[in-house]
Order: structure tokens, then sequence, then C-alpha cells
């Protein structure tokens, strides 16, 4: 992924974009918000277990995305000038510093 690349773009720009996923965030990234992918992986495998005991993937139920993060990089947010509040600050599932 070019995660990296798509950051330092933005910041370049200086666009306060928000990304889909935590890593983003972690390579210089403003803010992402998103489907948690561990979460994901994790019942995804619930799924695979079911498969392999027998259960046809037809008679599987679709599963909706139910757990969110939100990740925020404060260094970012100081180089576009903005002001975070700290409401904002404690809902974050992760503030990279």
């Amino acid at each position: 992924m070019h995660s990296r690349l798509i950051a330092e773009l933005a910041a370049e720009r200086r666009i306060p974009a928000i990304y889909p996923y935590r890593d983003f965030v972690e390579v210089g990234g403003l803010l992402s918000y998103g489907v948690d992918r561990v979460d994901l992986y994790r019942r995804a495998a619930s799924y695979i277990d079911r498969i392999l005991r027998g259960d046809k993937p037809a008679d599987l139920p679709v599963q909706n995305p139910v757990k969110y993060e939100m990740a925020l990089n404060v260094q970012a947010a100081k180089a576009l000038e903005l002001t975070i509040p700290v409401s904002f600050l404690l809902r974050a599932d992760k503030v990279i510093e």
C-alpha cells in the first residue's frame, strides 16, 4: 500500500485528510476512522472454522463490521495549525504524539 506517499502528498498540500485505516496515521496522516481490521480477521477465522467443519458458505449469514476505530496524529494536526479539542482526543482509540 502507498499509505506513506498518500499521507505525504496530503501534508505537502496542507489537506486535512481522513483515512480509512490507522496505517495512514502512523506514517504521518492526520486522522483515520474505519473498521478495526484485526477484529474483522478474528471474526473471519470463525467463518473459516465453520466452513472447515462442513457448513456451506452460502448458508452462512453476511456479517457487517461491528468495531470501528479512530486514530489521530497530533503532530500532523499541529503542522496543519489545527486545534484539536480535548474531548476529541479522549474519544480517539489511538493518539499518536
